[in-house]
């Protein structure tokens, strides 16, 4: 993931403290159930380089998902921009997974990337037939409109999402600049709809792109994409002050919490997500199992 990256060089210059707690927040979360859920995980299974460490040697490609699912209880199903997958192969990967398992599929690039969200009902007709068949193992969709989509497309993508069935939850990513500008470091107009139509906000942790890190929730929900560099020092100290935020988002009502972990290396993204959960069973009060990483003492599998 190329996303928000910068040289080794300059990331110990960057100011990675997240924003200030926007205080529409609390009202929000006041409304969710509280004992709050945890749905961690990857971008992608299909690592041969994760054999011998988070596979055990020996795994065959072929059973790659299954191995990853006995470490982690989701996927942020980035595969499904590239492709729309069959029914058939979808009901193939919801058999190798345990009861628990959540798939997140991001909206495919037909509809976000070349229609743009405009005149694309076959598109996602097409999309949501396939992704019905993940059923009770289907979690939020991922929507990323293209990143040329600026504050002129705030009706094109406010009609789209509503548009969507109610049944299905969804998590909104937005790239371009302009989203993030002004007081509060988002979008009031957008913020309102995404509060009214009950649709989450995706939190992007990058170190080049510091604004996408804005910390507005719009539903009792949080779905977060951490994108580490390399096991660099600022990826556990950044993961430190993750952990205390959803500490206190779980003390006023956090219900859900969607947590995945980028590298630009994905080599090394068990390793962080590990870290992660350490500290969250440490200052939290959790008890989500720990990933085996092959080679390190064994913790426990999901």
């Amino acid at each position: 993931m190329d996303f928000g990256k910068l040289p080794e060089n300059e990331l110990n210059s960057i100011d990675f403290t997240l924003p200030a707690e926007p205080a529409r927040n609390k009202a929000v979360l006041v409304k969710g159930k509280g004992n709050t859920k945890f749905y961690i995980g990857c971008a992608k299974w299909g690592r041969k380089d994760w054999i011998g460490k988070l596979y055990p040697k020996g795994t065959k490609e072929k059973d790659f998902l299954a191995h990853y699912a006995r470490q982690f209880n989701s996927i942020e199903f980035n595969g499904f921009f590239y492709n729309i997958h069959s029914r058939e192969q979808v009901e193939k990967w919801v058999g190798m997974v345990p009861d628990n398992f959540l798939f997140c599929p991001k909206f495919t690039q037909s509809i976000t990337h070349m229609r743009r969200l405009k005149n694309a009902t076959a598109e996602v007709d097409a999309f949501l037939n396939v992704i019905t068949a993940f059923g009770n193992k289907l979690g939020p969709l991922f929507l990323m409109p293209h990143p040329q989509m600026n504050l002129g497309s705030l009706g094109t993508i406010t009609d789209f999402i509503a548009s969507m069935p109610t049944d299905i939850s969804m998590f909104l990513e937005l790239r371009h600049e302009a989203w993030y500008q002004g007081e509060g470091g988002y979008n009031k107009d957008l913020l309102d709809f995404m509060l009214q139509q009950k649709r989450g906000l995706v939190i992007t942790d990058a170190a080049g792109r510091r604004d996408c890190a804005h910390m507005h929730l719009s539903t009792p929900e949080c779905f977060i994409r951490f994108v580490g560099n390399g096991l660099h020092p600022t990826d556990y100290t950044r993961i430190d002050e993750w952990v205390q935020r959803i500490k206190l988002w779980m003390a006023e009502g956090l219900e859900t919490c969607y947590f995945f972990m980028h590298q630009h290396d994905e080599l090394h993204s068990p390793e962080l997500i590990k870290y992660f959960i350490l500290e969250m069973n440490k200052h939290c009060g959790t008890n989500i199992p720990l990933p085996v990483i092959y080679g390190e003492e064994a913790g426990s599998l999901f």
